[in-house]
């Protein structure tokens, strides 16, 4: 909550935002991977309607979650699933259990849960009301519709992984290499596991529309963090040049604040509220969503929701062409043709020519070390088989909503739970 004098100064804050992305947990063991997933909940006799929130929290309340994952729910209804930080593979394994927990509770009070990047219909009302939600609107209001259509009707796979490579866990330089190779990775993989391709009851144009939405919401705080220089200055000067979003207030009320203010100028000007506190800028370093984000781990947020199984492929490709040094050697190579080149991943995934020979590169590199990773005869099929259907013929699981929709006008896949 802001204070009634200037407690906080620029290179002080500089400081914190950075030690708040890039600081390393002394005692943490390398080579995690938490699992975040949202799905989009529904009427399971008529898909095209909004379950009942009341309904969703009361059965999701009721699932027995034997991982321990979170479930937690987004401003339209979305329920997520969060994994605690684990082995790759046992995340996914723990994901997949709780999950199919969950959907098995939802499915008993007759709640379909869909994973599609973005539902294909009409914005669904808002139906979470809490005081950063309803200020977090009346921030995005103020610059267009997209915030609302993110907060309310997308759906994505997180996964968040360790800061260092799990073979260099000490290794500044290293650590740097893995920021840069997931920030190439990043269009790549929103491009080979887009999955919403459909808005208003039609096709788009876009193969991932939730990462069009997101590219059309205020910038400063959704656009990739530079890579060039060192990374803390690089995250420390996005956090303080973007706008500050809400004010929180001694009477637990959240105060929208229009664009224009950014957490530097609060920090130089002050607002009617007060003057920025240590807490302050913690609060605010939460309301910022590049496609890739620092919180003491890397949080991936490129990627579209997806069914299951492809949601499997989409975490265990990506976390060893990550953690994997021969594969993420091959990596580093293979985007450099599509590095940066967000729009086109949204717009054309694997239709563009680069992008369709970079995932072909790095799925080869990837099946190549599943073995080693540990992966199991099963996974090993699973990736295989999308590496097939998908990757090899330039084509993404996007490409499958809309054959269904040119067949028999199908805009929703199938609820994981059905």
């Amino acid at each position: 909550m802001p204070s009634t004098e200037r407690v906080l100064h620029a290179a002080e804050a500089a400081r914190i935002a950075a030690d708040r992305g890039f600081a390393l947990p002394g005692d943490a063991p390398g080579g995690r991977l938490g699992i975040e997933m949202e799905w989009c909940t529904v009427s399971a006799r008529d898909p095209s309607r909004p379950a009942d929130f009341e309904k969703v929290r009361k059965a999701a309340a009721g699932a027995v979650l034997h991982h321990r994952s979170r479930v937690s729910f987004e401003p339209g209804g979305q329920v997520e699933l969060s994994t605690p930080a684990l082995p790759p593979l046992d995340a996914v394994r723990a994901l997949a259990d709780d999950a199919g927990a969950l959907g098995r509770a939802l499915a008993r009070a007759g709640i379909g849960m869909v994973a599609v990047g973005l539902e294909p219909g009409a914005r669904r009302p808002r139906l979470l009301h809490s005081p950063r939600y309803d200020a977090m609107e009346a921030f995005f209001d103020a610059s267009g519709e997209a915030g609302r259509t993110m907060m309310r009707s997308t759906a994505a796979l997180q996964l968040n992984v360790d800061l260092c490579p799990p073979d260099a866990p000490d290794d500044p330089a290293a650590t740097a290499r893995r920021w840069d190779l997931a920030h190439g990775l990043g269009p790549l993989l929103a491009a080979m596991f887009a999955h919403s391709p459909f808005w208003n009851g039609a096709p788009s144009g876009w193969r991932s529309t939730r990462l069009a939405v997101w590219n059309a919401i205020d910038e400063r705080r959704t656009r990739p963090v530079g890579t060039g220089g060192d990374r803390r200055d690089a995250w420390a000067d996005y956090a303080l040049g973007a706008d500050v979003m809400l004010v929180r207030t001694s009477d637990e009320q959240h105060l929208p604040v229009p664009p224009g203010l950014s957490f530097a100028g609060w920090i130089e000007a002050g607002h009617e509220a007060g003057w920025p506190t240590v807490e302050d800028l913690e609060y605010h370093l939460t309301t910022l969503f590049p496609p890739l984000r620092p919180r003491g781990w890397l949080e991936l947020r490129m990627i579209d929701a997806l069914p299951d199984p492809w949601w499997r492929v989409a975490a265990v490709v990506t976390t060893v062409l990550l953690d994997d040094r021969d594969a993420a050697h091959c990596a580093e190579n293979a985007v450099e043709a599509v590095r940066g080149r967000w729009h086109d991943a949204a717009r054309h995934a694997l239709g563009d020519p680069e992008f369709a020979r970079a995932a072909r590169t790095c799925m080869k590199a990837a099946r190549a070390v599943l073995p080693r990773a540990g992966a199991d005869a099963d996974l090993i099929d699973l990736v295989t088989e999308f590496d097939a259907r998908f990757v090899a013929r330039g084509r993404t699981p996007a490409d499958d909503l809309l054959d269904a929709w040119e067949r028999d006008g199908t805009l929703l896949p199938r609820a994981d739970n059905a």
